[in-house]
């Protein structure tokens, strides 16, 4: 079974993962490498604020859960870890760049216990923090461990100077640090296809078949000395690479040429029949995801999907388990799944978890509860208040996900998902039902608190205000009278399509939701951005604004 888990992947690590469990391990944590640099040695003082993780934004901060957790380090760790992490501060200071580190490395060693002898594990970054990072790692997993630094060259060149002043060259290239528990682990041989120029020098010759090939030398190296055969073979005596026999075997299979009388024969080595180049360190032929991207989902920081797939081909195999802690949109998850791998991915926002779960739907059919299981999420309706009490923004996120509702309102990278312009709308779902292919629009409203009749006449006014087909109420607390009543005298929505009437306004506890109520609207969907269908070629709609 797959595991899909929300909450901070330090206690989930601790709590439900076991020792030397994992394959493979990829993390992208989150780190904003836009930020001015120097920001992030910056002293900060105040211990009032909590170090916390939303969509959008990493808000790394030096407060007291980033002063428990280097007390933690430097008393309870190895005493090797405890003794670098202390040299760590003391060089760099309280500040944002140490509470990244140090909530890196609990994390670090939690991922160093429960993978395998066999395992490996890639750290995705950038080089802001990466030569920190690789301290922590060769301290965590031993300097003989570490196998690349991987340059993933990300985009093209571009000049910073046309943002103001600065010296820096163009900034074009993540680095992925590589580590492996011991010797032992899995290494799969990759290869990349010849560059074109290469192809053209070297594979220059195409045969009536149209297959390209190049003429290798098949004298034997070294001569009497590494035990290659001496013979004359169509005219020329040489040492050869092989026996008299297979030579007349290669010859007649039309794979020895000779070019003209007393030339020395060579061997057609056909290009198609060659792996490409094996797998280097330095890897610039896959791109990031551009904006017109099919691969596009709408998350600030997903990564390609084919870098996820080299990793995991190079460093697992069939059934290994694979585990992302940061998993943000699931592009290692899908990667898992396509592979035929296992999984288990973490995060700490209810919006992440509801976007991998739309796309486990849209690219594999998977459903939840039937092909994986979520863990951490409201199960009852006393969970759902304990999430609307401790953020009603994570809890508005997961409400509107019970109905695969699209979040609106939340301003990109604000701190605390304020509210933007939204007009009162909290999500949407879009919907064709006509041969005008125009979508509608179902407008969502979450209320995690006291509501009243009032509340319906907001969302009617919104409806109609926006031209909207149908409103949708969702309440923690129970409806009333009055407002069943109004929401009753808001009339229907009629779908040509369908041919039938769907309530204009309908109002849904979270207690219906979780008893699997919907929402009663026109079958055809169009919310997410949905994952391309794999194996289908399907084209992808809409996802996230």
């Amino acid at each position: 079974m797959n595991y899909l888990y929300y909450g901070d992947n330090l206690q989930i690590l601790r709590e439900y993962i076991q020792d030397e469990s994992i394959d493979l391990i990829y993390l992208d944590p989150p780190f904003n490498s836009n930020r001015n640099y120097n920001v992030l040695f910056k002293n900060e003082n105040g211990t009032d604020s909590e170090a916390q993780i939303t969509a959008f934004k990493d808000t790394w901060h030096w407060d007291q859960t980033a002063e428990n957790t280097y007390q933690e380090l430097v008393t309870d760790a190895p005493e090797q870890i405890s003794r670098m992490t202390g040299a760590l501060r003391e060089f760099i200071g309280a500040n944002q760049m140490m509470a990244y580190l140090v909530m890196m490395t609990a994390r670090l060693i939690e991922l160093h216990r429960v993978l395998k002898d066999t395992g490996s594990l890639y750290l995705h970054c950038d080089p802001t923090a990466s030569h920190y990072l690789k301290i922590i790692l060769d301290t965590i997993f031993d300097a003989v461990q570490f196998r690349n630094e991987i340059i993933w060259k990300r985009t093209t060149a571009h000049s910073d100077t046309k943002q103001g002043n600065v010296l820096h060259m163009g900034r074009v290239h993540d680095i992925i640090l590589y580590y492996t528990k011991t010797n032992e682990a899995v290494r799969n041989e990759l290869y990349q296809a010849y560059n074109e120029k290469y192809v053209n020098k070297f594979y220059k010759h195409i045969d009536s078949n149209g297959r390209r090939y190049t003429l290798d030398n098949i004298a034997g190296p070294g001569g009497a000395s590494k035990g290659n055969p001496q013979y004359e073979f169509l005219g020329v005596i040489r040492y050869w690479r092989y026996s008299k026999k297979n030579m007349d075997k290669l010859y007649k299979q039309g794979r020895i040429i000779q070019t003209k009388a007393g030339n020395v024969p060579r061997y057609k080595r056909y290009l198609d029949e060659m792996p490409g180049i094996p797998l280097q360190d330095t890897w610039n032929d896959i791109h990031a995801i551009q904006s017109q991207s099919n691969e596009r989902l709408g998350y600030p920081t997903q990564k390609p999907l084919a870098l996820l797939e080299r990793i995991i081909k190079a460093s697992s195999n069939q059934g290994d388990i694979i585990l992302d802690p940061f998993c943000g949109c699931g592009t290692a998850i899908h990667a898992a799944e396509k592979l035929k791998r296992r999984w288990i991915g973490i995060d700490i926002t209810h919006l992440s978890t509801s976007l991998l779960k739309y796309r486990l739907k849209d690219a594999f059919d998977l459903s939840e509860k039937k092909d994986y299981k979520v863990i951490g999420e409201p199960q009852d309706i006393e969970s759902a208040r304990q999430l609307a009490l401790e953020s009603r923004y994570q809890f508005q996120w997961w409400a509107l996900s019970l109905i695969q509702a699209k979040p609106l309102g939340g301003k990109k990278g604000s701190k605390k998902g304020k509210k933007g312009s939204d007009g009162g709308i909290d999500g949407v779902i879009a919907f064709i039902d006509d041969r005008s292919k125009k979508p509608k629009r179902v407008l969502v409203q979450v209320k995690s608190g006291k509501v009243s009749v009032r509340d319906i006449r907001d969302l009617i006014g919104t409806v109609e205000r926006e031209k909207a087909a149908i409103g949708v109420f969702i309440t923690l607390e129970s409806s009333t009278k009055p407002m069943i009543k109004e929401s009753v005298l808001a009339g229907v929505y009629h779908s040509v399509r369908w041919h039938k009437k769907f309530p204009k306004i309908q109002i849904l506890t979270i207690e219906q939701l979780l008893n699997d109520e919907i929402v009663n609207m026109p079958p055809i969907r169009a919310t997410f951005k949905k994952a391309k269908k794999e194996g289908k070629g399907m084209k992808q709609i809409n996802l996230l604004t």
